[in-house]
């Protein structure tokens, strides 16, 4: 007999084991909390890597529809100091890393579902155990369902994690405050043309602005601070521009075009605390329970292979369902016992990367680490 899938959360990770079960005739529902596909900005560019993120899209017979999205170009670095002196252009191309839109990655995931997999406007709001050993899914909408295997796809705060890990995201010590421009701006032109075609970096000790343009000539990013919790929250952002001359104030003497990012910015000045679950998290085998993305390696985004690990996450746990349908633990575990190690390693070099970006040997140590890509891609 088949289980009966829960997936919690439609985010890449939920999206590709579900496609992939689906083409393979496992039915999984997916249960998400936004009521729709365009509630919520989906954030920026994606930089899409052979060894994992690829491999799932090829999993998900989406290799070629991926490589149509592609921005090409978009991979240039260009890193400069304080003062807005380049240390590091380059001009990309050749990646194999290339970049998409998170917004557009995720819309076609979805566009390649049945209407009928994915529940919108469902929030779970707890979950439990049956005495048959199958989970029972409550959601705020009043609905309610029990099934043989509830995924946790639901990102940083998974509502499913505690039913099997005791672990909880730690803060990281840097924070996040989005940044926009909008395109056109004359008072911005200075700024916007010193990005150049991909992405710039300008960084310091303890603080960084990074900044994209996108395809309509508007710019998005953020400004990244080191600062402990108790100043993020005493930050009050309820009046937008005396927030962001605030923010412009963390980086005085600064060059004048890279604090027009933060004194000129269109976007809402909100605070986005960069946590992250310890390196190496694992849990112990619970039965009809697991987790994808996020919810089981939540880590900061400074080794770019989050959103890689979550799709790839949901191809091999869909492969490993698909080998054993009948048999559930046993897929499980071999899913979990190849994720922990893999998720380890990634988790330490996202922690030891945060630290060179914002850490005291910056903005030498970033130029450094691009140096290195740069080579390892020629």
């Amino acid at each position: 007999m088949r289980n009966t899938i829960a997936i919690i959360g439609a985010g890449l990770g939920g999206l590709t084991l579900a496609l992939i079960l689906h083409r393979h005739g496992i039915e999984a529902t997916i249960y998400e909390a936004d009521p729709s596909p365009t509630t919520r900005k989906q954030g920026g560019l994606l930089d899409i890597h052979q060894h994992n993120g690829q491999l799932a899209l090829k999993a998900a017979g989406l290799y070629d529809s991926f490589l149509r999205l592609v921005r090409p170009g978009e991979d240039a670095k260009r890193i400069v100091n304080k003062d807005g002196i380049i240390l590091l252009d380059d001009a990309g191309g050749r990646s194999p890393r290339p970049e998409v839109d998170r917004g557009e990655l995720r819309a076609m995931l979805i566009a390649s579902l049945p209407d009928t997999a994915i529940c919108w406007d469902h929030k779970v709001t707890h979950l439990t155990q049956t005495e048959e050993g199958r989970h029972k899914a409550c959601f705020a909408n009043g609905v309610q369902t029990t099934v043989d295997l509830v995924v946790g796809a639901d990102g940083a705060w998974s509502k499913v994690r505690p039913l099997i890990s005791d672990a909880k995201p730690v803060y990281s010590g840097t924070c996040f405050i989005e940044i926009a421009l909008a395109a056109g701006d004359a008072r911005c032109a200075q700024s916007v043309a010193a990005i150049g075609v991909g992405t710039l970096i300008a960084a310091a000790p303890g603080r960084g602005i990074i900044a994209h343009r996108n395809a309509d000539g508007s710019v998005a990013g953020y400004v990244a601070l080191n600062e402990p919790e108790e100043w993020i929250r005493s930050i009050d952002f309820s009046d937008a521009r005396a927030g962001l001359d605030f923010v412009a104030q963390q980086f005085s003497g600064w060059a004048p075009y890279l604090t027009s990012f933060i004194i000129d910015s269109i976007a809402d000045p909100t605070i986005r605390p960069i946590y992250a679950l310890p390196v190496g998290h694992e849990w112990q085998r619970k039965t009809g329970l697991t987790l994808v993305g996020d919810a089981a390696h939540l880590m900061s985004p400074f080794a770019g292979e989050g959103a890689n690990l979550a799709m790839y996450d949901g191809a091999e746990l869909a492969q490993a369902i698909i080998d054993t349908p009948d048999d559930i633990e046993a897929a499980l575990s071999r899913y979990e016992e190849a994720l922990f190690p893999r998720s380890r390693e990634v988790a330490d070099l996202s922690a030891q990367n945060l630290r060179l970006f914002f850490g005291s040997t910056a903005p030498g140590s970033v130029v450094d680490l691009f140096s290195s890509l740069v080579a390892s891609d020629a």
